[in-house]
């Protein structure tokens, strides 16, 4: 309020002085305006009477000289005439005036004298009058004497009086405009907002958590970077908040590390005998023929890896693109197998696609598109028409096929997996309202301006928010996904709840970092088991002799920083040439999209990068890198696991990276060092890892050397704070949560 009052002050002392001024400037030019008036009009009328008068004064004939005076001394502000000699005597002067003029009359001496006009301001009687004489000429050009106008002034102070008056009118009636709209102005711009951001601030700070009208970013003007600043914030106590709530909400649900068994049961009084509908693009188990043999194979990626032991337990239905050439002759009529092969547990249903629709859907729009589109690498999206128009068709046919299976389940609950099935929740959600449909989205999101060259930015985001439930590996993808619907979609945003609102259908945005099963059991047995005789088992198999082994397990992809890697292990040897012969690197690496250019280029360059290195150092027993290019079991990769003294996860882009962590998981000897991106979303949860920039080849190679040189108190010190927090947040405890929060949803109308 007192800084209103000091505002209105100011402004209208500003008011007064610009009215006062002009009032100064209108009153002199008024003033002098009606002064030349009045001297004009005076002049006109002497020099009219002049030649009248000038032969009546050389005659001497005072009787019409009288008559003229008369006659035009009653004229409209003409106070009278007089006629005056050469001495400034009156000859004949009006009649009311005689008593009031001295003389001889100064002004009609001094025009005689002077023989010119002479005009001025004179008080005569109390009263102001404009006085104009003029010289009288007479015969041989000299002076018979002078007449003399009287004017009155007084409608001149009159009218400046008006001017004032009007003036002064006008300053209060703007006054009372500038306090008016000032007011409003101040109100509605300044302490309007202000009331309004500390009563938001007010209800974040006092942590209500049931509002009917929830907080939202406000808008102004003048206070738009004040706003953008507590916003930011806002954001920052909410997700804060969130997070506290979460570590509290994952210490009541942690007293004991999270088994299959406590998994099972606690799904069981969850879901109350549902089934679980997982739907993914990647099939769990594919059969695949090796010559006249058929295989069923675990296709390699971390999405299999986490989801195979969840889907085990709960007995579902996993929905999946069949994609091995052998999957047709294991399938009943309705596409349907019992899968693992070895111990049923849950049923796979086969989805088919034709060949054009695979490579317009998958490798065109899923994987030229929306993969290096979310995964900052460098690498160029590209976006056809043709592939999008694939990439909707089969994300119906993935509908259909869902629609199908829950055609007879109440209130069914559906986890869709990835990017490939962006589009899926909204057409489920169109069909079944009452399904509780959750989103896990397993690679990063881009900040919205690399999201925003996608031509089809807003029809992937209509279809994700169809879920009920969407969730990232880490918190800083949901701020970056909530933040793009901000810039892209007409929505409302609840920062503190993390919910985006549309079109009367609410969407909760979470983080659930996913992560690698753990098995009590297995550990007593592998801890039996002698790590050294492991290792000779494998320098013999690959043909060389190590002090040290290293290794990485990726699926061929240029976001996983493969020829960085190499070329940091031989910046190493050149660095350290002491471990030339001692140090063996081994890349475990499974061939992935080769149908795509952009992956035969990168399949050409690791192999080209390690056979120059090998050539350049390698020795007849030995050499720095070795790479098995093939899919390999989680029992042969566990192997080499165990074997080596580092693995490297140097990911350019990385959703979570379970790599790390079943490499952690995998060390029940607490020994080994994890070499670890910072760009990989398990950074935020492995502290112990030596965390490095895989753009930064000199920091990877300087990392090689301090892993391999740590002492192994330290090693082992790391190895088991990180394989704690593996332990206590594996997959058993993410599936428990993620199934917890969507079964707890509650639908719009419930």
């Amino acid at each position: 309020m007192k800084i209103t009052i000091r505002l209105i002050v100011s402004l209208v002392l500003v008011v007064a002085l610009a009215v006062f001024a002009f009032s100064l400037y209108q009153v002199n030019y008024e003033k002098n305006r009606l002064a030349r008036d009045l001297e004009r009009r005076s002049i006109i009328l002497a020099e009219s009477l002049q030649e009248s008068i000038a032969p009546l004064i050389q005659s001497n004939a005072i009787a019409k000289l009288n008559r003229i005076v008369e006659r035009f001394g009653n004229r409209e502000r003409l106070k009278g005439i007089a006629v005056f000699d050469t001495q400034g005597i009156a000859l004949t002067l009006t009649a009311h005036l005689k008593p009031q003029i001295e003389q001889p009359f100064p002004q009609a001496v001094n025009s005689v004298a002077e023989n010119r006009s002479i005009g001025s301001f004179m008080t005569i009687a109390g009263q102001k009058m404009y006085i104009y004489t003029v010289p009288i000429s007479g015969e041989d050009d000299g002076v018979a004497g002078a007449l003399t106008t009287y004017n009155d002034i007084s409608y001149i102070d009159v009218r400046l009086r008006e001017i004032w008056k009007d003036n002064i009118l006008r300053f209060f009636t703007l006054s009372f405009l500038v306090v008016l709209s000032t007011t409003l102005v101040v109100r509605w711009s300044i302490t309007g907002p202000i009331a309004r951001l500390a009563d938001w601030i007010r209800e974040l700070r006092t942590e209500k958590e049931k509002r009917e009208n929830p907080a939202v970013p406000l808008r102004g003007d003048m206070l738009d970077p004040l706003i953008s600043e507590v916003n930011q914030l806002a954001k920052s106590l909410s997700m804060a908040r969130a997070k506290a709530e979460e570590e509290i909400r994952s210490r009541s649900m942690s007293d004991s590390i999270w088994t299959s068994g406590s998994l099972k049961e606690y799904m069981s009084a969850e879901l109350e005998g549902k089934k679980l509908f997982l739907i993914s693009n990647r099939e769990p188990y594919m059969h695949v023929r090796e010559g006249r043999v058929t295989k069923c194979i675990v296709p390699a990626g971390g999405l299999v890896t986490a989801l195979d032991p969840v889907m085990r337990i709960c007995d579902g239905i996993w929905l999946a693109h069949g994609s091995g050439d052998a999957d047709r002759e294991f399938v009943d009529a309705h596409s349907k197998v019992r899968v693992p092969p070895d111990e049923p547990s849950y049923t796979l249903k086969r989805i088919w696609l034709t060949k054009e629709q695979e490579d317009g859907y998958y490798y065109g729009f899923s994987n030229e598109g929306i993969w290096p589109l979310c995964h900052i690498t460098h690498t160029r999206p590209i976006f056809r028409l043709e592939d999008w128009v694939s990439y909707q068709k089969v994300n119906e046919l993935f509908a259909e096929a869902l629609l199908e299976e829950i055609a007879h389940e109440d209130s069914p609950l559906v986890l869709i997996q990835d990017y490939h099935l962006a589009l899926l929740p909204f057409l489920v959600k169109q069909k079944r309202p009452d399904a509780k449909v959750a989103l896990f989205w397993h690679i990063p999101w881009p900040n919205p301006e690399s999201f925003g060259i996608c031509p089809w930015r807003q029809e992937i985001l209509i279809g994700m928010l169809g879920a009920d439930l969407l969730s990232f590996h880490i918190q800083f993808f949901c701020n970056n996904f909530l933040d793009t619907v901000d810039r892209f979609l007409e929505s409302q945003i609840d920062w503190e709840q993390f919910s985006v609102k549309r079109s009367g259908h609410a969407t909760l945005v979470k983080q659930f970092p996913i992560s690698v099963s753990y098995d009590q059991k297995v550990e007593m047995e592998a801890a039996t088991q002698d790590n050294a005789l492991m290792r000779e088992c494998i320098m013999k198999e690959i043909g060389i002799q190590s002090k040290y082994l290293g290794v990485g397990v990726d699926r061929i992809d240029y976001t996983k920083g493969i020829p960085e890697r190499f070329k940091a292990i031989e910046r190493f040897l050149e660095k350290y040439p002491e471990f030339i012969e001692k140090f063996t690197f081994i890349e475990l690496g499974a061939p992935s999209r080769d149908h795509i250019r952009r992956y035969r280029e990168l399949m050409a360059e690791i192999e080209e990068t390690v056979e120059t290195i090998n050539w350049r150092f390698q020795t007849k027993t030995w050499k720095p890198i070795v790479f098995l290019k093939a899919h390999h079991s989680h029992e042969e990769i566990e192997r080499y696991y165990r074997a080596s003294d580092i693995c490297m996860v140097t990911s350019l882009h990385d959703g979570m990276n379970l790599v790390a962590k079943e490499y952690i998981i995998s060390r029940y000897d607490n020994d080994g060092v994890l070499i670890l991106s910072q760009f990989a979303g398990a950074s935020r949860e492995l502290k112990d890892a030596i965390i490095v920039n895989p753009y930064d080849i000199e920091e990877m190679a300087d990392a090689i050397k301090f892993a391999l040189t740590l002492e192994p108190s330290e090693r082992t010190e790391r190895m088991q704070r990180m394989r704690s927090t593996v332990k206590e947040h594996n997959i058993y405890r993410w599936a428990g949560k993620l199934i917890a929060e969507l079964s707890h949803v509650r639908l719009t109308g419930e």
